[in-house]
């Protein structure tokens, strides 16, 4: 048993970790009565859960990849609900055999000492949640994008669609709904039927994250009750009032690696004014959009840095997972301001020093 700080997903707490039946398991405060945490051997470093990315379309990419990451948990933001409720449950059940190699070893030709071995990346569980399809006007996108997979869109018509889509992803297992409003590749939503979605969308108590690219879309989805923006604002630079107001209404995902030039420019100068005015920024990266890793990309990383976010910000827009939940991936990093690239899986081996 170790002495040991963790995030808790607000602040740094004390507890104590040790492996009980092959498995890590931390859990808060002192360990008994008469024991201090004192008296025990620290951990060098903190620890946190598997972090999160907001926003993929794991038909896109390698998915298998993830379990290899410091990813603990990902929302797929649009795809065929029937194959990503798959891929969520298929997730949920991975669990490599306790000492088995992971991919990355099967294909190293060379033989590893010991102590290599017991710094390894071992497959984890990723936590999966999703949106299931987008669901769009007629014609509206991504309906006519050749990367749109099979059965991941659905185009609403009207009221009765909007209620009929919202009820399908719901009874999927979604965990969102995802609502396409881009005027600079087609239609986008009249205020009734945008409405209407977030209404059925409420009745299954599911929130409902908008993709909105075009003059004045960002503040129509903050308007009509969009919970998040799948997208930081990249279209137009929002005044301050229009910034200040959505800080107190919806949460931006950041996606900011994605965009290049002025859009950049755009999107981070919105981001920088947001966050400063008490938004809330999660960390996203809408992976399968080109090339990228799947995993923790530092491009992201990166770009949340220069408009203000670090240290217990940055942590909470990666949104760990709870450590104290024994599923939990836990990772270990150098100290409390280190970068989120630095973490890697806790292990045994850990225990040991």
């Amino acid at each position: 048993m170790h002495a040991a700080t963790f995030f808790d997903g607000e602040g740094w707490r004390d507890g104590t970790i040790e492996m009980i039946d092959g498995r890590m398991l931390l859990r808060p405060g002192s360990p008994a009565s008469d024991l201090r945490l004192s008296d025990l051997p620290r951990l060098d470093g903190v620890i946190v859960g598997g972090f999160t990315d907001h926003h993929v379309h794991l038909q896109l990419v390698d998915h298998a990849l993830l379990h290899d990451s410091t990813l603990g948990r990902v929302i797929d933001l649009g795809g065929n609900p029937a194959a990503v409720a798959a891929l969520s449950e298929g997730a949920a059940r991975f669990v490599s055999v306790a000492g088995a190699p992971s991919l990355n070893d099967q294909k190293a030709a060379a033989p590893r000492s010991s102590s290599e071995r017991s710094q390894t990346k071992r497959p984890h569980p990723v936590a999966v949640e999703f949106a299931g399809a987008f669901l769009t006007p007629v014609g509206g996108y991504p309906s006519d994008r050749d990367w749109a997979p099979a059965g991941s869109f659905r185009e609403i018509a009207d009221t009765a669609a909007a209620t009929a889509a919202v009820a399908e992803m719901a009874d999927a297992g979604a965990s969102c709904i995802k609502v396409a409003n881009n005027s600079t590749a087609g239609p986008v939503f009249s205020d009734l039927l945008f409405r209407a979605i977030v209404e059925a969308a409420a009745a299954r108590g599911l929130p409902v994250v908008a993709h909105a690219e075009g003059v004045g879309e960002a503040q129509r989805a903050a308007r009509l009750g969009a919970a998040r923006l799948a997208h930081a604002p990249f279209t137009e630079r929002l005044d301050d009032a229009e910034v200040t107001a959505q800080a107190a209404s919806v949460s931006w995902i950041s996606t900011l690696a994605i965009h290049e030039g002025d859009t950049h420019a755009t999107a981070v100068d919105n981001v920088r004014r947001f966050h400063a005015a008490g938004g809330t920024v999660l960390y996203g990266t809408d992976m399968g959009n080109g090339p990228m890793p799947v995993g923790l990309n530092p491009s992201e990383l990166t770009a949340l840095r220069d408009v203000g976010l670090d240290g217990i910000d940055l942590l909470r827009a990666l949104a760990p997972q709870n450590p104290l939940d024994p599923a939990a991936l836990l990772l270990r990093l150098p100290g409390t301001d280190a970068d989120p690239t630095l973490a890697r899986p806790l292990t045994s081996a850990d225990l040991k020093a």
